[in-house]
């Protein structure tokens, strides 16, 4: 019974992910096929909000792993997910960087790692996924995550001056002995480094993944 509900409740999860991300692929694709250039100032306004949902929702795939529900490398997924939401967090703080054009090419990103991820996902959950599927999720989604990464990491140096010059977001007050403030600049960059050791880090989970996944494969076919 405890397999049949966590069945249900994985494939639903994963339709409803792979539905929300064909949704604002095709918004997106729509608006730049009908206004050019143009539709990349508004891509936030149209589609914000269904990738903010997607990307909350997503912190359950953490869950999944840790109850053992979905076999994959823990870090790799969290490092993925918290990226995506902290950047989106901060894309929300400043309207003014909504509707620059690597806002666009971000979400363009974030959408082609979920259409490789979540129909393996399906075919996994009702059965053995062709070798051509899961080449192509285990193999593709490595330089797509790369490009995602560096996209991230332009976008937040690219946010800093704006941080720079928003009132209220400048500094944060430490309660602490000594009086110190630390200006919310200096918090980004921070991240930023952590994005470059724990993006390194995740690819080099992933290569692993790919490897021991294929070679699994590949043993499997032998004893068939």
């Amino acid at each position: 019974m405890r397999f049949s509900l966590s069945l249900t409740y994985l494939f639903s999860y994963n339709l409803l992910q792979f539905c929300g991300h064909t949704w604002i692929l095709a918004n997106m694709t729509a608006r730049f096929l009908s206004f050019g250039e143009d539709a990349q100032a508004g891509t936030f306004y149209f589609v914000g909000v269904m990738m903010s949902a997607c990307q909350l929702l997503s912190l359950l795939e953490l869950f999944h792993i840790a109850d053992g529900f979905e076999e994959c490398r823990l870090f790799p997924r969290f490092m993925q997910i918290m990226e995506r939401n902290v950047l989106l967090f901060l894309l929300v703080s400043l309207e003014e960087f909504q509707s620059k054009p690597i806002v666009c090419v971000q979400f363009y990103l974030w959408n082609i790692l979920g259409l490789l991820r979540y129909p393996h996902e399906l075919f996994c959950l009702i059965g053995t996924p062709y070798f051509k599927m899961l080449w192509v999720h285990q193999t593709l989604s490595i330089p797509v995550y790369l490009l995602s990464a560096v996209t991230e990491g332009i976008s937040i140096s690219h946010m800093l001056p704006y941080l720079s010059e928003s009132e209220g977001m400048d500094s944060v007050q430490l309660k602490a002995p000594a009086s110190k403030y630390i200006n919310s600049p200096y918090i980004l960059m921070g991240w930023l480094i952590l994005l470059i050791l724990g993006s390194s880090l995740t690819l080099t989970l992933l290569m692993k993944e790919r490897k021991e996944n294929l070679e699994s494969w590949d043993r499997k076919l032998k004893k068939d």
